[in-house]
């Protein structure tokens, strides 16, 4: 009688819901070796970061090199900076909400290769500088082999769920971009939309990716953190009662 109170449900929003479904499968166009094809899922453990990490310019190079091999980037075409924005204020709008400052890491092509700029104030959150590294190798994939146009709405969206297709959507899941004061609205929908995946948005992604290699209970999950990993499950449950997805691998 009470059944449709605990009914699974997805844990983002239609659009969003749609976008994921159709973008995994443009991924799965353009790219089809990943880890939904059997590459493995990375994660913050010595097995895939044997490198010792002192927060050096080195030990920071051994790390991008690395993050590099996983999205199948040539790290000799790979130049990296460092930025310092340690000290930037944080501005609010009138609803109390933080505004864009600089970002931690930007991307940009560089004659015949691209160039990375670090924040050093990343350097303290290794799980988060990973995923920066990832998203903006992510967009060397994109935009440096002209997959889409710089321009197009869901550039950044489209490079957050790159990481995930090549197995490393833990890190970002785990620190999110998504901020409430930078959104706009999904295509011919009302409903507002994040220029970052959420975390909701990452748990229905990464629902796929775990349900797709054969995981109903992904052994990855535990290095998610509590409201990654509640987005995930929820997303599980969902695609498990329910296969409501026109992504097929």
């Amino acid at each position: 009688m009470l059944d449709w109170l605990f009914r699974p449900t997805c844990p983002c929003d239609p659009a969003a819901k749609a976008w994921v479904e159709k973008r995994l499968a443009w991924l799965a166009h353009e790219f089809d070796d990943s880890a939904f094809s059997g590459r493995p899922v990375v994660l913050p453990t010595p097995q895939f970061f044997p490198d010792q990490f002192d927060g050096s310019e080195r030990s920071i190079r051994l790390m991008l090199d690395r993050v590099c091999r996983y999205m199948d980037v040539d790290r000799d075409l790979v130049d990296l900076e460092f930025t310092d924005h340690c000290h930037k204020i944080s501005l609010v709008n009138d609803s109390g909400q933080y505004l864009p400052t600089a970002p931690a890491a930007t991307y940009s092509q560089k004659n015949e290769g691209f160039l990375i700029k670090v924040d050093v104030s990343e350097i303290d959150d290794l799980v988060g500088l990973v995923g920066t590294m990832a998203h903006e190798l992510a967009h060397a994939r994109l935009l440096g082999e002209k997959r889409i146009p710089r321009d197009v709405f869901d550039n950044e969206l489209l490079t957050d769920l790159t990481t995930v297709h090549f197995g490393l959507g833990v890190f970002l899941a785990n620190s999110p971009r998504a901020r409430s004061s930078k959104m706009s609205k999904w295509p011919d929908s009302e409903l507002r939309r994040p220029e970052y995946m959420s975390s909701p948005i990452f748990g229905w992604a990464l629902a796929h990716l775990a349900l797709f290699r054969g995981e109903t209970d992904p052994p990855w999950a535990k290095y998610l953190s509590l409201g990654a990993r509640a987005n995930l499950k929820q997303g599980i449950r969902y695609l498990v009662a329910t296969a409501d997805t026109v992504y097929r691998p």
